[in-house]
């Protein structure tokens, strides 16, 4: 066990301080005083509660003198007063004064030494312990001895809900960030990952700070020492891509890129475990055991086997565990400066080719967008594609205005003469419901042709629309596919559709149009205005 640390200066008192547990340890306690189960393959199979998944509406950011500047306030930053927050505060330390016991996580974020911070985790469900143990990174016994006090702590009192009458909390459910203190609370909800994605939201606001881009994206390396970067939000490929058996992981969600290089934010994965196969992503599959934390999935009542089909829970299941359980993973965690970003995106329109080489303004313009889309439920009969637009494929997370981030991004880009591609693993021949989605052999031939420098040298073709440099050849992908007009049957319905897509590519861009620079907007696509 570590050693034994006080929280008095936090206000907690006379409850048993458990830091740092073993895995092991923490699962004795979370059998024993958590209802959780320890599956056939080992992993320890916990419950959320309620809440199985992010509260994005509940999260709140103290509006204070140190960081009120710098913060992007609106639907995802709202603010929140500090009086406020010393409720939260003290409604999350009386519920911990409560417990019989409070389980501290010492461990850090990022694995660049000179951008790492030291973050607490102080909480009641042993299963927390563990999430956050896999998830940091954890330290070394020497480290531990002196890691001193934390620059960030979070108070997890997910069990006791919010109190909506605490002005700016307006649910059960609060999780709250103050920059000042160096604290986020939670409240109302045990999702373990509102605690991941609080720590990347503090690195996101700290590591531009510092001229390192944070990044909501995965990152692998080829025997060479090339580095890519894959941004892409739900459903797009990232992480099928990314784990790619010629190339080592050096991590799956969340990276810094820094003076020296790219760096993983955390020590662990954190994988959708929905319909997950031995065949279908079999270092993910084999990662699950003994160590490995199994969130909202189904067990079968005697065989103790996990029936990774079953969503009658959620379909969110997830797994989280330590990086190390991939065979590929890069440990540490770091690689040189990237060679290559690829923008990942699922065009349910069918209109966007398989791959293009973006510019730095175009990187910037489609980093700032974070486009994919949709496709809307068949059971209410439509079939109109649904665009999604996430700011730098992450908007969520985001501290800073978008283009802040999109700024170091082509700074960095043009530093370090990386190259970036937009790909398109989405439909092809026609929209939803028209075309086929794009074959997943197809996009594998793209990212291989990335990688072996073929595309940075192919010969391309300029589309009119979205102003993409397309290549015209790409090994073992036929050219009518790397044309979309060229694959769909109706070239005047192609016409329509991209006109429709670039319409909405601009509609969503005014919002960012006051602080973006008139290259950036101009990067876009050239959408005709109505007859």
């Amino acid at each position: 066990m570590a050693t034994p640390i006080s929280l008095d200066s936090y206000g907690i008192h006379n409850v048993k301080v458990l830091r740092n547990l073993s895995a092991a340890e923490l699962y004795e306690h979370a059998v024993k005083f958590d209802g959780a189960q320890i599956s056939a393959n080992g992993a320890l199979c916990v419950y959320s509660g309620e809440k199985k998944g992010r509260s994005p509406k509940d999260k709140r950011v103290v509006d204070e003198s140190t960081s009120r500047d710098d913060v992007w306030w609106g639907d995802i930053n709202v603010p929140l007063s500090t009086s406020s927050f010393q409720k939260n505060r003290s409604r999350a330390i009386a519920y911990l004064n409560e417990c019989e016991r409070v389980y501290v996580v010492d461990a850090f974020a990022g694995w660049s030494p000179k951008d790492r911070i030291k973050v607490r985790i102080i909480c009641s469900r042993p299963y927390h312990a563990l999430f956050m143990s896999n998830m940091l990174i954890r330290p070394k016994p020497e480290e531990l001895n002196q890691f001193g006090e934390p620059d960030y702590t979070v108070f997890n009192a997910g069990q006791k809900p919010a109190d909506p009458a605490v002005d700016g909390v307006e649910t059960t459910t609060s999780v709250a960030l103050n920059f000042a203190l160096g604290e986020f609370v939670i409240l109302g909800t045990e999702y373990a990952g509102e605690m991941k994605k609080g720590v990347f939201t503090i690195m996101n606001y700290l590591l531009p700070k510092r001229g390192v881009l944070s990044m909501h994206c995965s990152a692998n390396e080829g025997k060479k020492g090339d580095v890519s970067l894959f941004f892409g939000l739900s459903g797009t490929g990232k992480t099928t891509l990314s784990a790619d058996p010629h190339r080592d992981l050096i991590g799956d969600d969340e990276h810094g890129w820094g003076d020296d290089g790219v760096f993983n934010i955390e020590g662990g994965c954190y994988a959708k475990c929905i319909d997950l196969s031995a065949k279908s992503e079999p270092e993910i599959y084999g990662a699950i055991r003994f160590g490995t934390v199994l969130e909202n999935t189904v067990l079968d009542p005697t065989t103790r086997r996990v029936d990774f089909h079953d969503s009658s829970l959620t379909e969110n299941t997830r797994a989280s565990y330590p990086i190390e359980f991939i065979p590929h993973a890069k440990i540490p965690c770091t690689g040189r400066h990237p060679r290559n970003i690829v923008f990942l995106t699922c065009d349910a329109f069918g209109v966007l080719p398989p791959v293009s080489r973006l510019t730095p303004e175009q990187a910037m313009y489609h980093f700032i967008s974070g486009y994919t889309a949709k496709v809307a439920g068949t059971e209410v009969g439509v079939t109109e594609p649904k665009p999604n637009f996430s700011a730098c494929f992450g908007a969520p997370f985001l501290v800073w205005h978008p283009t802040v981030y999109a700024e170091l991004l082509a700074q960095k880009m043009r530093e370090h003469e990386v190259n970036a591609y937009l790909v398109n693993t989405g439909w092809s021949g026609g929209a939803y419901g028209t075309g086929s989605r794009m074959s997943l052999g197809y996009t594998r031939a793209v990212i291989d042709a990335i990688h072996n420098g073929a595309l940075a040298a192919a010969p391309t073709i300029i589309d009119p629309v979205f102003g993409l440099a397309t290549p015209s050849e790409c090994s073992h992908v036929p050219s009518d596919i790397l044309q979309p007009r060229n694959s769909w049957a109706d070239g005047a319905a192609y016409d329509a559709t991209a006109q429709k897509l670039a319409g909405l590519f601009a509609e969503n861009f005014r919002k960012y149009e006051d602080v973006a620079s008139p290259e950036i907007v101009g990067a876009g696509p050239k959408a005709l205005a109505p007859a």
